[in-house]
């Protein structure tokens, strides 16, 4: 078991962040070495994409700097916040100091064959640059156009958990982080893990809410990463399997049947981005509707990173059960 001795500065200076370049990443390599988890019928999406990327030299080198439980630190740099974007990642990559790197390629290398024409990639003068834009070549192929709808599922979460947070303290905030990860005396236990106990030294831990990490949990902390969690966005199965809610015949008729879904639907915070995608409306259609609720007081909308999240308030909490008691 791994342990993080948590004191009141740790819990003060523990944040959230997204990182587009793990999730990339994480979906190279299960599209490449297939394991149980993620759903075939999600995963298919993607694979004649992936299809055309096996030609580039860059993804025999990027699942060579990976085993089971661990990858290289320059192909991953820790992201700094939920603002994170994918060049903010790859100007991190093709910055990192080139000698560190090749100390991690050597590493690796020395674990694993690989052919000489990755090992030539590999040890490139340029290499860094070369990983940078066989992975831009990636997300552009792969995450551009599905990276809203997955942001705003770790968004989601985030809020969820600010929230339960503030309502419950962290115990209930960690819940939910994975099966195997909780609050206890004074620290977080993390039962799949190994590794001795550590105290955070007041520097607090990064949690990072994932999509392609489902259902298992990854944790960092060999420098430059601070101490973190990568751990399973509460929601994904609703993004795997987008199934909409069913709503009264009565609110329909009185708000419209599309309001009364996004209405119903809104239980937990979602971006129109999200919203759009599960009810397979356009998100300006979708943000008309919000809005026209939003000014009956029906929903509440916020900010959080990049997104603008909306919410169910009292009233429409209200008017939804009453609703559902109409014959």
């Amino acid at each position: 078991m791994l342990r993080f001795e948590v004191d009141a500065e740790d819990l003060l200076r523990t944040r959230f962040a997204v990182s587009p370049i793990f999730e990339l990443q994480s979906l190279i390599r299960v599209l490449a070495l297939p394991a149980p988890g993620l759903p075939e019928s999600w995963l298919s999406r993607f694979r004649p994409a992936f299809d055309q990327l096996r030609e580039q030299p860059g993804l025999a080198a990027s699942l060579a700097l990976k085993t089971a439980k661990s990858g290289a630190n320059f192909y991953a740099p820790p992201p700094r916040g939920m603002a994170q974007t994918i060049e903010q990642d790859l100007d991190a990559i093709r910055s990192w100091p080139l000698g560190a790197a090749r100390e991690e390629i050597d590493w690796y290398l020395a674990r694993r064959r690989v052919t000489a024409e990755t090992r030539a990639f590999l040890y490139a003068g340029d290499v860094l640059d070369r990983f940078a834009g066989f992975l831009e070549l990636a997300w552009s192929a792969l995450l551009a156009a599905e990276w809203p709808q997955m942001r705003a599922v770790c968004e989601r979460d985030v809020v969820h958990r600010a929230a339960e947070l503030g309502r419950s303290g962290w115990a209930a905030a960690l819940a939910g982080l994975g099966p195997r990860v909780r609050w206890h005396d004074s620290g977080i236990e993390l039962s799949a893990h190994t590794g001795p106990a550590g105290a955070l030294g007041g520097a607090g831990l990064l949690l990072v809410p994932s999509v392609l990490i489902w259902p298992g949990t990854a944790v960092f902390g060999d420098d430059p990463w601070p101490k973190a969690v990568i751990y399973p966005a509460r929601g994904v199965g609703a993004l795997f399997e987008p199934a909409p809610p069913t709503v009264p015949d009565a609110l329909a008729a009185l708000l419209g049947r599309s309001r009364a879904r996004l209405l119903a639907a809104l239980a937990e915070p979602a971006s129109t981005t999200q919203l759009a995608a599960v009810f397979g409306l356009a998100t300006g259609a979708v943000g008309d509707h919000l809005a026209v609720l939003h000014r009956a007081g029906l929903v509440s909308r916020a900010r959080s990173g990049r997104s603008v999240l909306y919410a169910r308030t009292v009233l429409g909490d209200q008017v939804l059960r009453g609703s559902a008691g109409v014959r």
